[in-house]
Parts: structure tokens; sequence; C-alpha cells
């Protein structure tokens, strides 16, 4: 993948906005990390929300993204509005 455009980038933005003000406000429960159900539902809304990713975003360079998301909100997303930025603040 080369460089994005300005478009391209405000693209990622939102989507990555998107993408986090979902998952708070539907999928990161009271210890969702416990269950299989709960870490399914967060990983195929990261995967639904990245799919509004450009095109420029090649199917391999796109799972990698899913994966490294869905990583990160696991180690840094614990559920019911904790996270490792709110105890940050």
């Amino acid at each position: 993948m080369g460089q994005l455009t300005k478009q391209e980038r405000e693209t990622v933005k939102a989507v990555a906005r998107e993408l986090l003000e979902t998952l708070k406000r539907e999928q990161l429960v009271l210890d969702w990390r416990k269950y299989q159900r709960s870490r399914a539902a967060v990983r195929l809304t990261i995967e639904r929300t990245l799919d509004q990713l450009p095109p420029s975003y090649t199917i391999d360079v796109w799972q990698t993204t899913c994966d490294t998301v869905y990583q990160h909100i696991y180690d840094k997303y614990y559920g019911a509005g904790r996270s490792v930025y709110a105890l940050a603040a």
C-alpha cells in the first residue's frame, strides 16, 4: 500500500471514529473479554466497519489491520467504560 490521498486519510479517520463509537456503545460491555461470543462480536464489528476503508487497503493490508485493531481493543479496553486511557485521565 502506498501513500494515502488526503481524502483517503479523512475516510480512515472517520471509519476509526465510527468503529470506536460503535464498540463502546454496543460491544465493550463488562467482562466482554471473558466470553467467546462477545469477543467474536467485537471482531465481527471491527471487520464490518473496516470494510469501509479505501480500496487502497488490499485484502492483506485489511486483514493485518483487522488483526492489529482487534488486539489493541482486546489489550486496552476492559469494558463497561474502563480502558487504559480512562485510567490515565
